[in-house]
């Protein structure tokens, strides 16, 4: 039989310790992120949803799919929040490596975004840009 001390002992060791918890996932790829996305976006039904996961689509290290964003887009449109569609585009500019990228996001939606009505904050302040 083990005194209290070498009990309380025992018990602090442990409390200081973690065991290593492993995670069953796999990493996920760029198409699984935006497949994942997409269908996050067309189930949105209110602006907290579409924000929320702009949030976390955004948080990731890589550049959301032009199918994510018109998805995203779209939601805006259907839960009628205009200043988080111009925000998207705001996104896109700050996650892009160099300007042309953000020009060809913006060749790529183009259609979409003249479709929404959505205008870029460049053109909504251009003393700004």
């Amino acid at each position: 039989m083990q005194s209290p001390v070498t009990l309380a002992a025992a018990r602090a060791h442990n409390f200081g310790t973690t065991s290593m918890l492993r995670s069953g996932h796999e990493d996920e790829t760029y198409e699984e992120f935006s497949a994942r996305f997409e269908k996050e976006f067309d189930g949105v039904q209110d602006v907290f949803e579409l924000q929320r996961n702009l949030n976390n689509c955004f948080a990731y290290d890589l550049v959301p799919s032009v199918e994510v964003l018109t998805a995203a887009l779209k939601a805006a449109r259907r839960v009628n929040d205009f200043p988080t569609a111009v925000r998207v585009f705001e996104g896109v500019k700050a996650k892009v490596e160099n300007p042309d990228q953000y020009k060809q996001y913006l060749e790529s939606l183009e259609g979409l975004r003249v479709e929404l009505g959505v205008a870029l904050r460049e053109e909504l302040y251009p003393q700004e840009a």
